[in-house]
């Protein structure tokens, strides 16, 4: 591998995606992509006494499903990277602490899913054989840590999105038919200020078009070489305003660009108001419908920019400004 341009690293021996997973809740079972998941569950707690337990029950048997799927022994995967959005990454290390697989935590808030990706193609280009990455999020226990009790009914704003209960997993492999990662564009902290913890679309989409734009200029590539340019959670807000920061800057996306965020939900039937968000819905949006429509060869050529606020709760409390970060991933068959 090499590096190219300011922050691109270029693989010489692009590593392949050998198989994907994802689990939904409900909510996610409702919307347009439904047919496109393993998994769509019936309610928030599946069957445990706490929403904490629940999602890491998600992202334990998304990854037992993409093991199963896979067909690959799980003594031959060398590394595991995953992580969400709670404190301490809990639902990672807890749902998978019986994995046997030496394991990465890791955390990029919504970012977190390609931060995975690539780290693993950067460990599989290096010589080993398969690694997986995963990330996972939950509507209820995102809601209790970085907003309100649910029980309390607040009236959320209209720039608001909904955190997607679910997860995503995928296989990073040495060989393999494709679709391959060709290239990955890190981004770094982007923060312009703002402080509304209600509007991440806002706060996310600096860091967007930062990467994307840094991605465009390290590879010498236009908007038009990709069959589509998928954003992680901006979300209907952060969406509109990239477009309008890529516009300005002489990059047109409006033809083959959309959002995670965007697409897991029907905004007005499900009322969710700016979109989705969380860690496990770039994850199952990329392992569900994304990989689908690579492996039909409906898509050939994507582009992947997970975005992420680096926030807690804590943070906004004492009134900090929302940094934000987004990684991109070219896959390519």
């Amino acid at each position: 591998m090499q590096k190219i341009g300011k922050q691109t690293i270029k693989f010489d021996n692009p590593p392949t995606i050998s198989q994907t997973a994802c689990i939904v809740g409900p909510k996610e079972s409702d919307g347009p992509l439904a047919k496109y998941f393993d998994q769509c569950l019936e309610d928030e707690f599946w069957g445990e006494d706490s929403w904490e337990k629940a999602e890491s029950k998600i992202i334990k048997e998304t990854v037992n499903t993409l093991i199963s799927k896979s067909g690959i022994p799980s003594d031959k995967i060398d590394y595991c990277f995953a992580g969400d959005l709670l404190n301490q990454c809990i639902s990672s290390s807890f749902g998978l602490r019986e994995l046997n697989i030496p394991f990465f935590g890791i955390f990029g808030a919504c970012s977190t899913f390609v931060e995975g990706m690539s780290l693993a193609s950067v460990f599989v280009e290096s010589g080993i054989e398969h690694a997986i990455c995963a990330s996972s999020s939950h509507f209820c226990s995102a809601e209790k840590q970085f907003r309100f009790p649910l029980e309390l009914g607040n009236q959320r704003t209209p720039t608001a999105q909904w955190t997607v209960t679910g997860a995503g997993a995928a296989i990073i492999s040495k060989s393999g038919t494709g679709p391959f990662i060709t290239h990955i564009t890190p981004g770094k902290i982007v923060d312009m200020g703002i402080k509304d913890a209600n509007n991440m679309g806002a706060a996310m989409a600096p860091a967007a078009f930062d990467t994307l734009m840094t991605h465009f200029k390290d590879t010498g590539r236009k908007p038009s070489y990709y069959d589509a340019i998928i954003t992680g959670d901006l979300g209907y807000i952060g969406k509109e305003i990239l477009i309008d920061l890529m516009l300005a800057d002489g990059y047109n996306i409006k033809s083959n660009y959309n959002d995670c965020g965007v697409m897991i939900f029907d905004k007005e039937k499900q009322d969710t108001h700016a979109g989705g968000s969380g860690c496990g819905c770039c994850g199952s949006v990329f392992s569900g419908y994304l990989f689908k429509q690579l492996k039909a060869k409906k898509l050939k050529r994507i582009l992947l920019i997970a975005t992420g606020a680096l926030t807690n709760s804590t943070s906004n409390q004492q009134g900090e400004s929302i940094p934000g970060i987004a990684h991109a991933i070219s896959i390519e068959l």
